[in-house]
Formats: structure tokens, C-alpha cells, sequence
């Protein structure tokens, strides 16, 4: 297989690329990382080509996209606060550049599988109406953001573009992925990993939202399994329907917090402070965080069994990473 990855320089891309380098089950015969900066090689391995380029201009998709491509992952984005931030930059990357990808798919390598990572922001809280609503696969989208309503207009393509043959595409609705390392992004979820990540280290966090706000998360570690996933499925598993709703879990700020404590103790809750952020709290507010998704589940996606593992396996991934770091510097 000749796969694309957009965004290939990116937290899930880098760990999409890695997984898809040591799949059995998948012969990667070549993988191209493509971003808007030199996407890191994550195993040194001779298949990896990284590019960087940017995908508003409508030029760079033809030239990444050849015809023995056999899938794109289409990852690429501008994040949610900064989407709502500059308008004119979400438009141009989230809706231009993911047509532009599109139509280099149709016509160089039609019928190709394109996998479109989209969001649960393509909903909003207008939607529910009590407590005990829940987001089916069949709920209409109602954003309440400037990204939400791009990854909307993107997902409508998709299923239009696989509807006319000219891809097989595969729509996944990520849940907020708790786990990301590094420094905070202009996500206006990136508060939920730092609420971990840094009391971890031992560094103070900001939790800019009330304690009451539920969320709908997943970790890094089962997103990555069911973006795989998506690519193994037959098209006729799929049917007329291209977009599915990822398995997540509902949890409150609060519980967090408190799953926090149990797994590392109260030093590490000691460093969390609460400053509200209204700018942030009104655009988290109006993503649901409670979904029903037996389809996904029926089709062999794959779901966290609870928040205390996401935080254990979060800390281990943080401990390897700052043991290579010294190990580097050691070296230097």
C-alpha cells in the first residue's frame, strides 16, 4: 500500500504513522508525511517520505497525490480556537484544502480510500433538548463554531464524493483525545490534556471551564486503533452512510480531576487552578458528550475501558518520552 497522511507532522499523525509502520496486517510499502512543516521520520525508516507543503494552494494535493496512492488520511486542520480565531485561515485549510485534496484523489487515484478525521464540534447544544439525549450516527449536525461547521461541510463531501465513486471514503467523528503531549495547541480542548499532562510533570495547569462540564474523550492510543481500523474495513461494511461516531466516554471535569488523584495523587491535583475562560467555555460548551455508537462498536472499533487507564497510560507514554530525551542529550 502507498499511503498519504496530511498533518503527518502532528501528535496523531506521528503516532498513526508509527502504527502503520509496525502493522502486520498492512503491507506499507511507502508513507508520505505531509505538513505545513518537515514531519519527523518516527521509526528512521526507509518508506517514510515527508513533504512539507500547504494544502489551500490547490496545486500541492496533485503533486502528493499519485496515481498509486492506495489511501489518504486526511488529518490536516486548522484546530478549533484558532478556526474561530481567523476565519479566513479556517476556511482556506479546512474547507479549500480538503477539497483540494478531494478532487487530487478523483482524479489521480480514483477510487482510492480517504479517511477524514472530523469532530464531534460538527454538533451543538441546540440540539438537545433534556438530559437523556443522546448523538446517534443519524442526529443532524448543528455546529456552533467556525470549525465545527468546516469539519460539517467536509464530512457532506466525503459521503457526496464516495457516493459518486470517486473515492472510499470513510468519515470518523472523533471524540476529544486526551493525551497529547508537549505544549498546549490553539485547540480550545487543548485544556483537557493539559489538566493531566502538566500536574504530571509537576507543573501548574489552568482549567478554564467549570467543573461540571461534561466532555465526550477517547484516548490517543484507541483513536489511532480505529483510524487503522477504518482502513481495513470493506466499503460495503460501510454502506451508503460514510460517517460513523467513534467510541468515547462521558466524563466530567470534576471526575477528571478525581481520576487524577487516585492514579497520581493530591501533589498533582494541587497544581491545577481554576480561571475561567469565557471565550473557551463558550465553545466547549455546545459539543454533547454523550453519544450512542453500536454501529461503530459493531464494526470492530474499539473504545477506552475507563479514564484512571487513559491517565496511567498517558504517565508511562511521558516517562518514556523524557527517558529518550535525556538519553539524546546524553548522547550530545
Amino acid at each position: 500500500m502507498h499511503i498519504l497522511i496530511t498533518g503527518g507532522a502532528g501528535f496523531l499523525g506521528q503516532r498513526l504513522a508509527q502504527q502503520l509502520l509496525n502493522s502486520a496486517n498492512l503491507n506499507i510499502e511507502s508513507l508520505t508525511l505531509a505538513d505545513v512543516v518537515i514531519a519527523p521520520n518516527p521509526a528512521e525508516d526507509s518508506r517514510v517520505n515527508s513533504v512539507q507543503v500547504d494544502l489551500s494552494d490547490p496545486q500541492a494535493a496533485n503533486a502528493l497525490i499519485q496515481p498509486e496512492t492506495s489511501a489518504v488520511y486526511h488529518l490536516a486542520a486548522v484546530v478549533s480556537g484558532q478556526a474561530e480565531a481567523d476565519f479566513d485561515l479556517g476556511m482556506a485549510v479546512n474547507c479549500d484544502g480538503t477539497r483540494h485534496v478531494l478532487e487530487a484523489t478523483r482524479h489521480k487515484a480514483p477510487g482510492a480510500t480517504v479517511v477524514f478525521a472530523s469532530s464531534l464540534a460538527v454538533f451543538g447544544s441546540p440540539l438537545l433538548t433534556d438530559a437523556d439525549d443522546v448523538i446517534t450516527d443519524g442526529t443532524a449536525v448543528r455546529p456552533q463554531s467556525s470549525y465545527g461547521t468546516q469539519k460539517a461541510i467536509g464530512e457532506l463531501w466525503v459521503n457526496d464524493y464516495s457516493r459518486k465513486g470517486f473515492i472510499d471514503g470513510r468519515v470518523l467523528r472523533l471524540p476529544t483525545v486526551c493525551g497529547r503531549p508537549g505544549q498546549p495547541n490553539a485547540a480550545a480542548s487543548a485544556f483537557v490534556s493539559s489538566l493531566i499532562r502538566e500536574p504530571l510533570q509537576g507543573k501548574s495547569a489552568i482549567c478554564p471551564v467549570d467543573l461540571s462540564l461534561s466532555l465526550w474523550l477517547s484516548s490517543p492510543e484507541a483513536v489511532v486503533t480505529n483510524l487503522i481500523h477504518a482502513l481495513t474495513l470493506g466499503a460495503a461494511q460501510w454502506g451508503a452512510n460514510r460517517t460513523i461516531n467513534l467510541p468515547g466516554m462521558t466524563v466530567t471535569v470534576q471526575e477528571m480531576i478525581a481520576a487524577l488523584e487516585r492514579v497520581a495523587g493530591t501533589a498533582a491535583v494541587s497544581k491545577i487552578e481554576h480561571q475561567p475562560d469565557p471565550a473557551i467555555a463558550q465553545i466547549v460548551a455546545t459539543w454533547p458528550s454523550r453519544f450512542e455508537v453500536s454501529r461503530a462498536l459493531s464494526l470492530g472499533f474499539v473504545g477506552d475501558h475507563s479514564f484512571d487507564d487513559i491517565i496511567r497510560a498517558f504517565a508511562a507514554n511521558l516517562s518514556l518520552s523524557n527517558s529518550l530525551s535525556n538519553q539524546l542529550s546524553n548522547q550530545k
